[in-house]
């Protein structure tokens, strides 16, 4: 049967292929693996619509055609019941030219799922010595996922007696000789990912479209980082995750924006659209290889529990590549968390549509001025943390930005939280 590029999501019209699981001639199992495609919206693993023997691979891997397209051809009639081979790399070929494999690594001791891996995963495993054969995939069709290497690594305890194993070698050009006779080495180049081509796409339309300003509030965190540390224990053990600030700051948000629809907005010619709830998408990092932004439906009708616990899934499920493309889209407003780097301050670029982002940066013990019993200035240590607006400045200006992040600062520093997380 033919196997053809999916519709992922209303809006697409083309993908691209960025990685076969399978090469010409390997067994296929219904719902397994097939391959990896990129589109505007959503990086996605593809199953096999059904089992047989692939036996004609049309598009290589970098090449993006319109949804429809064959890709490949699975032949139903063959044995699909023998083992699956390793992952195949298909050479990018020109257009028109015939895609031909390029020939597989050598097979290990690894179930055939343990060798779906992207490179960032098997260079963690090779840098820790890991076994990949004894690593539980989470990814689908058990795929091991950056995840489940990071937990394996956590749970291996220290061996006394040997060294942690050395991490591999990044091979170095050659110097060549410099104009003054000394050495000069060449530079690098590295092809931009599908995804981050799309990304730059998207920030330099945002960068075109909307009149960026940005407005930053120092807030003190030290009501919500004593209640995160009563709770911590009793929080990891019910929910399987830790509290982090970031559903706080959601909450805040969500609490916030009904006194000031503008910022849950965006615009269309010369109108500004009001949204009725607030769709909030979180940004979320995939191994330094791009950004995604999940989106948690009417957060503003939700606790913090609730928040909580879908902020975490959709950031597991969006780095396992397990979103669908309708968990990705009509985010009406988005919080990027750069803070667990322990960022000052993050200048955020909008998220088109929208005409807001808020970006929450590090939070750490500093000394502040406060009021003493006695009204007189006291020098005290509290967590404090910044929260910057990016907004757009077609939507609003300056004091209302202003008044939206000090509505925001308002509930975080006084809500009752240990009500909240009842």
């Amino acid at each position: 049967m033919d196997v053809e590029m999916p519709q992922l999501g209303e809006t697409v019209t083309e993908g691209t292929i960025t990685r076969w699981c399978k090469r010409v001639g390997d067994a296929v199992r219904a719902d397994e693996p097939l391959f990896e495609v990129s589109t505007d919206k959503v990086d996605s693993e593809v199953p096999a619509p059904a089992a047989g023997v692939l036996t004609e691979i049309r598009v290589p891997e970098g090449g993006t055609v319109a949804v429809g397209t064959v890709l490949a051809v699975i032949d139903g009639s063959a044995d699909a019941e023998a083992p699956a081979g390793p992952p195949v790399v298909v050479a990018s070929t020109p257009a028109g030219a015939d895609a031909v494999p390029a020939p597989a690594p050598a097979a290990t001791a690894a179930p055939a799922d343990a060798r779906f891996t992207s490179p960032v995963v098997r260079r963690l495993v090779a840098e820790h010595g890991l076994d990949p054969a004894v690593i539980a995939g989470s990814g689908i069709g058990g795929r091991v996922t950056r995840a489940d290497v990071l937990d394996a690594v956590a749970r291996r305890a220290p061996s006394p007696s040997s060294p942690a194993p050395a991490p591999a070698p990044v091979p170095v050009p050659p110097p060549a000789p410099g104009p003054g006779g000394g050495a000069r080495r060449e530079a690098a180049r590295v092809p931009l990912s599908v995804m981050r081509v799309r990304i730059a796409e998207h920030m330099i339309r945002s960068h075109h479209t909307s009149a960026h300003a940005y407005t930053s509030v120092e807030v003190d965190f030290e009501r919500v980082a004593r209640v995160r540390a009563d709770q911590a224990e009793a929080w990891r053990y019910r929910e399987g995750f830790s509290l982090t600030y970031l559903p706080f700051v959601a909450r805040a948000v969500s609490d916030a924006i009904d006194d000031y629809p503008a910022v849950n907005a965006s615009i269309d010619g010369d109108d500004l659209v009001l949204h009725p709830a607030l769709d909030l998408a979180v940004a979320v990092d995939l191994a330094f290889e791009g950004l995604i932004a999940p989106v948690v439906r009417g957060a503003d009708g939700k606790r913090l529990r609730q928040i909580a616990r879908e902020v975490s899934d959709l950031a597991t499920r969006a780095r396992a590549k397990q979103l669908s493309p309708d968990e990705v889209q009509g985010g009406t407003f988005t919080i990027t968390n750069p803070g667990p780097y322990g960022t000052y301050q993050t200048l955020a670029i909008i998220n088109q549509p929208q005409v807001a982002i808020l970006a929450t940066d590090g939070i750490a013990k500093r000394v502040t001025v406060r009021p003493g019993p006695d009204g007189d200035d006291v020098l005290a240590i509290r967590h404090t943390g910044l929260l910057t607006l990016g907004w757009d400045h077609r939507a609003f200006d300056g004091a209302y930005a202003a008044a939206f992040l000090n509505a925001v600062r308002d509930v975080l520093e006084h809500r009752d939280w240990e009500t909240e997380l009842e």
